[in-house]
């Protein structure tokens, strides 16, 4: 058998795989017996390399693909298993990972996973204890051997896990604030261990240009890259439209142009399109979701048979369904009507050379910036003395009581503190994720946000304003360049900047540094040798 990561990493290949979304009940439930056969079906279909499984998808309590894999892998076939943070915390995550590598799992998709929408008795809490970057360290360091304390401070490092480990991506947003920190946010997850990306549900081949494009220019063009190709109908496009599936939009010329077209023919051959148009580009696969049986995966593939080598360039042409006013960071090519990935958008580039503010620079950022950078910075005057008080205080978990009840009222004042203990305002532009963000995102935006706002709340994404504090200092491509945050829990309802100045907190960590091949800068998007799509 050859693994998916022999297969992806194959010069010249293009692979294939197709998802598996896991149904609610045990196997002999009607859907997921289906579900089963189809599955049954793929070990022996020769032209699928990996079968991927989802993971409580869309937000919905559902069977473990744990248990709809084994009898694939068992029969042969590589399975991929999507691993989310939204019902688990590092506990329970790491437990689950011990689990598949003992079971014969060794590919993940790491996610940070959809917000839940249903449960027992209601809607579930969600956890999101880590997100995916974090869960990416995480199963990198099992990778490692995995360090664990024992009594008397000493260390073991256990058995090193063999995982492959994936990562989702996305540039299908509409404003540059929520674009340019998802393209940020996947370099941090190339840094921290992604070893392949698959591309998010879109239907714009101009943005399959540039993430690819951008991927080349950022160094990370040995990278696998994996298309998204869903087959479509009319229903599922007004339901995509709804907004109801975190991270997929669609545009209103995308769901006017599926109303017209009720033969599921068209769409078997949109689907076959779309393959063709990730082929042509350079990706090193296609990821093919929607699809229930074997039948229809036979067509599109007998469809894509077709196609000569150059048609996927009318193609791209036919599938750009973009939204009016959609940012998009390199130039278009007027010929083609991709992206030339050799030069920035003017208007984007023009902004670079002259910042202006917007409403998010306010001024309590300003002050707080100036109040952090006085008291807080290693380099400060100020700080060596704050720590000696800290450190001699008579509970130093809190500090002295005075300053205590200073630090309380302010940061509840000013950013409804939620008294965590381990501080992320300086990381994110002095704005709270625990209480401005759903799903506590420490390391970078989730995929979910719609035009700039929360998928559970109807307000700014938290990372879009620090990525207007940012860019008005000239600072943006910094946005991610601490080390990654996991949240120490044992910290909680204690002073953080007791801990700052102590250095207990997740400060305390070292920036990633990778070998020379893998280190990834923080530099300004100046393209430079630029390798075109």
């Amino acid at each position: 058998m050859i693994e998916l990561r022999q297969i992806l990493s194959e010069k010249g290949r293009f692979a294939r795989g197709v998802e598996l979304v896991t149904t609610r009940g045990t196997m002999e439930e009607s859907k997921a017996t289906a579900t089963r056969d189809f599955g049954r079906g793929l070990t022996d279909f020769d032209q699928i390399d990996w079968v991927s499984i989802t993971d409580n998808a869309g937000g919905n309590p559902q069977l473990s693909p744990m248990a709809l894999g084994k009898p694939l892998l068992y029969a042969g076939k590589e399975v991929l298993i999507h691993l989310s943070c939204k019902d688990m915390n590092r506990n329970g995550l790491e437990s689950a990972a011990w689990e598949l590598a003992s079971e014969g799992y060794h590919n993940l998709l790491a996610l940070s996973g959809d917000y839940p929408v249903s449960g027992y008795s209601g809607v579930a809490k969600p956890v999101f204890d880590i997100d995916s970057i974090g869960l990416l360290k995480l199963l990198q360091d099992m990778n490692e051997g995995l360090g664990v304390k024992l009594r008397g401070n000493r260390r073991k490092n256990l058995n090193n896990t063999n995982f492959y480990l994936g990562c989702v991506a996305t540039n299908i947003k509409l404003r540059e604030n929520e674009l340019v920190p998802q393209l940020l946010k996947l370099k941090k997850k190339r840094e921290v261990g992604s070893q392949f990306v698959i591309g998010q549900i879109g239907f714009d081949s101009r943005k399959a240009s540039e993430m690819i494009g951008y991927m080349r220019n950022e160094g990370m063009e040995e990278v696998p890259l994996i298309g998204n190709v869903f087959l479509m109908n009319r229903g599922l496009a007004r339901f995509f439209k709804s907004g109801k599936i975190a991270g997929v939009v669609v545009s209103d010329e995308f769901v006017e142009m599926t109303q017209k077209h009720a033969d599921k023919q068209f769409y078997l051959e949109f689907a076959a399109k779309q393959a063709a148009i990730f082929k042509g580009l350079g990706y090193s696969g296609a990821y093919y979701g929607g699809i229930e049986n074997i039948k229809d995966l036979e067509k599109v593939f007998a469809i894509e048979a077709t196609f000569s080598p150059d048609d996927w360039q009318t193609f791209a042409k036919e599938i750009r369904f973009s939204r009016p006013g959609e940012f998009f960071y390199y130039a278009e090519d007027e010929e083609s009507g991709l992206s030339d990935c050799s030069r920035l958008n003017p208007e984007y580039e023009r902004s670079l050379n002259k910042r202006k503010s917007t409403k998010n620079v306010t001024l309590g950022y300003r002050i707080s910036k100036w109040t952090h950078d006085l008291g807080f910075s290693p380099k400060s005057p100020v700080f060596a003395a704050a720590k000696r008080v800290f450190e001699n205080a008579s509970n130093p978990d809190q500090g002295p009581s005075a300053i205590r009840m200073l630090e309380h009222a302010s940061k509840a004042a000013l950013f409804k503190c939620h008294d965590c203990g381990d501080c992320s305002l300086p990381d994110i532009a002095f704005l709270c994720p625990e209480s401005s963000c759903a799903k506590n995102q420490r390391n970078g935006p989730c995929g979910g946000t719609r035009d700039g706002k929360c998928e559970v709340e109807e307000f700014e994404c938290l990372w879009a304003k620090a990525y207007d504090r940012l860019k008005f200092e000239g600072r943006e491509q910094e946005l991610l360049a601490h080390a990654p945050v996991i949240q120490d829990q044992s910290l909680r309802g204690t002073s953080s900047w007791s801990n700052a100045f102590r250095g207990l907190d997740h400060h305390k960590l070292k920036p990633l540094r990778g070998n020379k091949a893998d280190s990834l800068s923080c530099s300004s998007p100046k393209i430079e040798n630029p390798k075109q799509p």
